[in-house]
């Protein structure tokens, strides 16, 4: 298996989304992630989001941004069948040298904590929870 990362482009919208829904754990929301929304965040955030194709294949997927001071990788998700090969670390690493190179050196994640799998390897590869932070929501009407 010779996988390519590369940018996500808004034209890899429709197999990125596939595999958001394929996998569990990502919380997909119909007006932010639809395709303008989507659109919307990689022309925010240029060069900062990932896909890993295998062929023409999307079995990988991050997407990355930054609100100007730290920056936040959404939705990681790798193909069941190409987990435990070190695709989501690759994916990792490209978001957090695109936000390095723009100047950002601290970077969040959000996983559901009922997502032991994402937490497990969050923490194996070197993140840290944090008990001192809730997050709280709201729609803007």
């Amino acid at each position: 298996m010779k996988i390519k990362i590369r940018k996500m482009a808004i034209a890899d919208f429709n197999k990125v989304l596939a595999l958001w829904k394929s996998v569990e754990g990502v919380g997909l929301d119909r007006g932010i992630d639809s395709k303008g929304g989507v659109k919307r965040f990689l022309a925010r955030n240029p060069g900062l989001s990932f896909v890993a194709l295998d062929g023409t294949e999307i079995v990988g997927a991050a997407l990355c941004g930054t609100d100007g001071r730290r920056g936040y990788i959404h939705h990681l998700a790798v193909r069941p069948s190409r987990r435990r090969r070190h695709l989501g670390r690759q994916l990792v690493a490209h978001c957090l040298a695109a936000l390095k190179r723009t100047g950002i050196n601290k970077c969040h994640i959000f996983i559901f904590k009922e997502n032991r799998s994402a937490i497990a390897f969050w923490k194996k590869i070197g993140w840290r929870g944090r008990k001192d932070l809730r997050i709280m929501s709201r729609w803007v009407r």
